[in-house]
């Protein structure tokens, strides 16, 4: 009987997994199926999105900012129940066509905490400040709390204007590492470092309490050339002095009141927002008690990344965005990545290529191949440009450096001219604290190298520091060659020294500022074309079962990080770490606020 009910308990568990499992399936097929009719938002075969005249473009600063439009983001926003993601392009190209459509009157910049990084601020700020330039339309800014990141952007803005019991966040920039060594130790784990580069800093946090104060000098002087940009681009659009900005970011802005933000220049005015509604309403209709309905345009709405025109010449955009073969797939795959690039290599109807970065580098191997593939562009005779977006450090520059041109934001961090290896020894953690032993036969000295179970013998540390020497010396003369000086000089500004855009472009490492259009327009000028449709790539790899798998994992670390922070976070990190290959180019980015 009691075998019986606990049957019958059982079946009724296992068919109540079975039915929520085929529910998530469901809904996420639905969900795939309602967003393949409305993804590709501006792709030539894509209904167009009716807009009304008298729209407003809605620049929603809410959360991260990736780089291109996907299909990937679209759904996993959709299964958790979040806006859809706004990307750089889709935002920059919106801007751009705002400019020029009639039906578009204005932009509105509602401030609610992007997470986004420099160099993309600093992009849309400036199409931003283009607007103004070609356009007679308004852009108002409006923010119950304004963050600092979002602040930078609706500077550019005619009119901020903020809650009135709101705040506005000034107060510099900074970032901070995370340091494991302590932690390490506790659990019995060493990580066994072979470097080269005295800045080389990625592996700080694994082997010092602190930051070394190599790293500190670097990171010194890319956060002060950073801040500079920010607050000259406040100065001149605010008409407040540097020294007032930085006297203000020293007041701690965001515990002043609002009669405080408004003396001081960072607001026009403070009103609810239903009242900021009725300025809309004026700018639009010339009466703010108007009784239409405003209709806001999301920038997905009106971008035209993907429209062709039937042009036989293309230039093609490559996204290299994310870890090159980090310990998950979201990065950059270095063999899928170099197939397509060799496949453009020998596409005749392709007159030109962009390389698109916001990567922070990785697997040493992976950048090589990756380098190897956009050679192969240029002995087609195809002009190939570097666009940096956030970051292109380390791997990062590493796949930038043979390029003809290289542009970049002078917010962008790069450089990270350095290559590390690591190999963890948990032997400590095997033995002494959890009390398991090991016996090994072999028939050759180095036959189970590496074993993360063991320390590395001095032979078998000489050995890795062999191969990494030899690996900075190969990333050295790519360098060089790219950028047609000697190894000596590349040698001088390299020892993994991450460096800002502006001091970047001083040494030498960048040619120009600009973002990815201009790097489009000079490869269209180098290849003689003047109609010519843009690709992109690489294309997203649709696989259900990693939209299952993506959700239940979202879910699960949600759930984790709110439940066990920040030991969740400690784990990931440690996790990190152990899956990546041995010999890295990678800069480890600091939690920059």
């Amino acid at each position: 009987m009691m075998k019986q009910f606990w049957s019958t308990v059982l079946g009724s568990f296992v068919g109540m997994w079975i039915a929520l499992m085929l529910f998530t399936v469901f809904s996420i097929v639905m969900g795939i199926a309602f967003l393949g009719s409305m993804s590709d938002f501006g792709s030539n075969n894509a209904s167009k999105s009716v807009i009304e005249d008298q729209s407003v473009l809605h620049l929603n600063l809410y959360g991260s900012i990736d780089e291109r439009s996907t299909d990937n983001a679209k759904i996993m926003a959709f299964l958790n129940d979040m806006p859809t993601p706004n990307s750089l392009t889709d935002i920059l190209n919106a801007i751009e066509v705002a400019s020029t459509d009639n039906r578009i009157k204005g932009i509105f910049i509602e401030c609610n905490g992007t997470t986004a990084g420099m160099a993309s601020l600093h992009e849309i700020r400036d199409a931003l400040l283009k607007f103004k330039k070609d356009s007679n339309k308004f852009i108002y800014a409006y923010g119950d709390n304004i963050a600092e990141a979002d602040y930078y952007v609706a500077s550019a803005a005619d009119s901020i204007y903020i809650n009135k019991i709101g705040v506005v966040d000034i107060h510099g920039i900074g970032g901070y590492n995370l340091f494991f060594k302590k932690l390490l130790d506790k659990l019995g784990i060493e990580m066994q470092v072979i470097r080269v580069g005295t800045f080389k800093s990625a592996v700080e946090p694994y082997i010092l309490t602190e930051m070394s104060e190599a790293n500190r000098l670097q990171t010194e002087h890319y956060l002060n050339n950073i801040w500079g940009v920010l607050c000259q681009g406040i100065s001149e659009s605010r008409n407040i002095s540097i020294d007032k900005i930085n006297m203000l970011a020293d007041s701690i802005t965001w515990l002043q009141n609002t009669e405080y933000i408004l003396a001081n220049r960072l607001a026009d005015e403070a009103c609810y927002k239903n009242e900021f509604e009725k300025r809309l309403k004026a700018a639009l209709y010339g009466d703010e008690n108007s009784d239409k309905e405003i209709c806001f345009v999301e920038p997905y709405e009106l971008a035209t990344e993907s429209i062709t025109t039937g042009n036989t010449d293309k230039i093609a955009v490559i996204y290299a965005v994310g870890e090159i073969d980090g310990s998950t797939d979201s990065g950059i795959i270095s063999s899928e990545l170099s197939e397509k690039i060799l496949e453009i290599a020998n596409d005749e109807d392709i007159k030109g290529v962009v390389l698109r970065i916001n990567s922070p580098g990785g697997s040493a191997f992976g950048a090589e191949q990756i380098w190897a593939a956009l050679e192969e562009v240029k002995k087609a005779g195809k002009p190939l440009a570097a666009s940096m977006g956030d970051m292109a450090a380390s791997g990062g520059y590493y796949i930038a450096c043979g390029a003809d041109r290289i542009f970049a934001e002078p917010t962008t961090l790069t450089g990270s001219i350095g290559v590390f290896g690591v190999i963890p020894c948990i032997e400590t953690l095997v033995e002494d604290k959890i009390g398991i032993t090991q016996s090994i036969v072999k028939t050759n000295e180095n036959t189970e190298f590496p074993l993360i179970s063991k320390k590395m013998t001095p032979m078998q540390r000489a050995s890795m520091q062999r191969m990494v020497n030899e690996t900075y010396e190969l990333f050295v003369a790519r360098c060089a060659t790219g950028r047609h000086t000697t190894c000596d000089s590349i040698k001088s500004i390299a020892e993994g020294r991450v460096w800002d855009g502006i001091s970047a472009k001083e040494i030498g490492l960048v040619d120009e500022f600009g973002n990815t259009q201009a790097a489009i327009k000079w490869v269209a000028n180098q290849a003689g074309i003047s109609d010519y449709d843009i690709i992109t790539g690489p294309d997203e790899n649709f696989k259900l079962s990693n939209y299952i798998f993506q959700y239940m994992e979202t879910r699960v670390e949600n759930r984790l990080e709110s439940e066990a922070n920040p030991l969740y976070k400690y784990h990931k990190e440690i996790a990190k770490i152990l899956s990546r290959e041995p010999i890295q180019c990678l800069m480890e980015p600091l939690e920059i606020r």
